[in-house]
């Protein structure tokens, strides 16, 4: 098998860059927009552009999805479920400027929720993936 044939049979993962964004005791989360997912909770998050570095998209995404302009902490999570599911690295984020703005083309709310809020988002299915609860989670329990 030569380069070409191998690199098309090989299952190539997505990047996807999140931003944990904490104030106050809580977290910034946005609803999401996109038909496979409407209506559920997620952090500010998506894919990493072709050329892009992962802390840049991650920026990015802050800004696109929720209208502040964050400052990257570190690196808190590295995520990947299996062959098909997206590499997701998730990253801790101070907020440094702008304010809440929602493109309706992709979000259809943000806020800032309490740890308990998201709890009960998470038990009644409303947050888009379990690993969101997750990285909440394991944030609460650090503070604690």
């Amino acid at each position: 098998m030569n380069q070409i044939e191998w690199e098309a049979s090989i299952e190539q993962a997505a990047v996807v860059a999140a931003c944990l964004i904490k104030n106050d005791n809580k977290y910034l989360l946005v609803q999401e927009g996109n038909p496979k997912v409407y209506g559920l909770w997620n952090l500010p998050a998506g894919h990493v552009d072709k050329g892009e570095q992962i802390d840049t998209a991650a920026v990015r995404e802050a800004k696109e999805e929720t209208g502040f302009d964050v400052e990257l902490v570190k690196e808190i999570d590295l995520i990947h479920e299996g062959i098909g599911k997206s590499v997701k690295h998730i990253f801790s984020a101070n907020i440094v400027g702008g304010e809440i703005y929602i493109d309706k083309d992709e979000i259809i709310d943000v806020k800032w929720l309490s740890f308990d809020e998201i709890k009960e988002k998470n038990e009644d299915n409303e947050l888009r993936n379990s690993w969101v609860w997750d990285v909440i989670k394991k944030d609460y329990s650090d503070t604690l």
